[in-house]
């Protein structure tokens, strides 16, 4: 009895199989200003391009802005990559086992976006493209990825599938960093050794190896100390309640904030909190108490208009379009300053600091090009920042620099970030657990009563 022979299974076939299971990414104009590199994360799938995008990244080219910077990137990119094929070829990415890429110049669909939304725009033609590619490749998923929700609720509308850019985007922000716990009854014994000599062994009070330069408060029922994690010594130290330049902490994470800006060891520092738990003013007291140990110090803040419109649009001079930007950065100095009479010498020597700049109130943009030796430089309202300007004021930063970063990951007033997608956020997620590296979460507003009514119940 003969067997029966089973047919072999065509490659060629399983290899167009296993190509049309691979999605195609339609990327957003909002995705490459966030991440001129965002074309390299998708793996072995493929991106495509509507043309409309790169109309539009035309129109961000020119100027100083780091968007400006990530649209010519992405340009010069694009360029490169594309040698001497076509935009409308899919060209590879990242080598021959990876992804590939091309323009969507194909903007005429069964279903279109302009007359469906009743408007000529470009985030329609994007759609446009979108539903094209659907209708060219009917056996692959098709989705557009855009940091613009509003697009996103329209894609979804049009039945085409929608998310977010996922790249250098917090998963969970309840397990977030905060750089700082509380250990409950620890031992009389343990918190007699922090007070009497100053530090005590990290196993003595808990069992893990802490992060380096961890805040802990131990506590029992009758008394507690402030301490940090010291990598280098594997001890717990004492923090102590110490003012800077005449301000004085409230509360313990105060302290721990002040305690990370003054410590020489530590060149990174991130405190986030909400409004007036005294993020930049506890950071811009502690500076000026090190005064004597930097060149200068800088306090830097991104200029977000009103509306989003750029400053230009604003009457009088350069100085006179930024000042209004730059108010709650002036206002901390002026209160540190006003502790003290106009004659007293302490109050001179603020306003002889910024005459000859040895401090400077700036927005950010202005620092770019910068040489960073030799300084402390404060960046207000971080939140809006992305995870790459963050990483290049980070690695802009030269010889005995320190770097603070301030802000409140929810409270976010550029297009396209989140509370889980800001620079800020990426920082504090990343950097922990490093010698050079401290954070610290103020949770507890010490502004007014009004203010603090105002954040719990509004």
């Amino acid at each position: 009895m003969s067997k029966k022979t089973v047919p072999a299974k065509n490659p060629t076939k399983a290899v167009v199989k296993a190509k049309e299971v691979r999605k195609i990414f339609v990327l957003d104009t909002s995705v490459i200003l966030y991440d001129n590199n965002s074309i390299k994360n998708f793996a072995e799938h493929d991106v495509a391009i509507p043309i409309a995008v790169l109309e539009e990244l035309d129109n961000f080219k020119k100027g100083n802005d780091t968007i400006n910077y990530e649209a010519r990137e992405f340009i010069r990119y694009l360029d490169k990559l594309s040698g001497t094929h076509t935009l409308t070829d899919w060209i590879k990415i990242n080598g021959p086992t990876r992804g590939m890429f091309k323009v969507i110049m194909n903007e005429r669909t069964k279903v279109d976006a302009q007359v469906v939304f009743g408007e000529r725009k470009p985030d329609h033609r994007i759609l446009n493209g979108a539903i094209a590619l659907q209708e060219q490749y009917p056996h692959r998923p098709v989705i557009m990825v855009t940091k613009d929700v509003n697009l996103r609720l329209k894609a979804k509308s049009l039945n085409i599938q929608a998310q977010d850019y996922e790249t250098g985007k917090i998963k969970d922000l309840d397990t977030l960093h905060t750089g700082r716990t509380i250990l409950e009854k620890i031992k009389p014994s343990v918190i007699e050794e922090v007070y009497a000599k100053g530090f005590v062994s990290y196993d003595l009070a808990m069992r893990r190896k802490p992060l380096a330069n961890h805040y802990y408060i131990l506590k029992n029922d009758k008394t507690s100390v402030l301490t940090f994690y010291n990598s280098e010594n594997e001890s717990l130290e004492k923090v102590n309640k110490i003012s800077a330049y005449g301000i004085k902490p409230r509360n313990a994470e105060q302290s721990f904030a002040l305690h990370a800006v003054l410590n020489p060891n530590i060149k990174l520092v991130t405190i986030q909190g909400v409004a007036g738990t005294g993020k930049t003013l506890l950071a811009l007291a502690a500076a000026l108490e090190q005064k004597s140990s930097y060149r200068q110090i800088y306090l830097a803040r991104p200029i977000i208009p009103l509306n989003n419109r750029d400053i230009g649009y604003l009457p009088g001079d350069v100085k006179s379009k930024i000042n209004p930007y730059m108010e709650p950065l002036w206002d901390n100095l002026k209160l540190i300053q006003n502790q003290w009479k106009e004659t007293d010498k302490e109050y001179q020597k603020i306003t002889d600091m910024v005459n000859q700049e040895k401090l400077v109130v700036t927005p950010l943009a202005y620092i770019r090009g910068r040489s960073l030796s030799n300084i402390i430089f404060i960046i207000d309202e971080a939140q809006n920042l992305t995870p790459l300007e963050v990483k290049t004021i980070i690695t802009r930063a030269g010889e005995g620099t320190k770097v603070v970063f301030t802000g409140d990951i929810f409270q976010i007033d550029t297009p396209y970030l989140d509370s889980q997608s800001n620079g800020l956020s990426y920082l504090i997620d990343r950097v922990q657990d490093n010698p050079l590296y401290a954070h610290i979460t103020l949770e507890k507003g010490e502004r007014s009563e009004l203010a603090n009514l105002a954040n719990q119940l509004l």
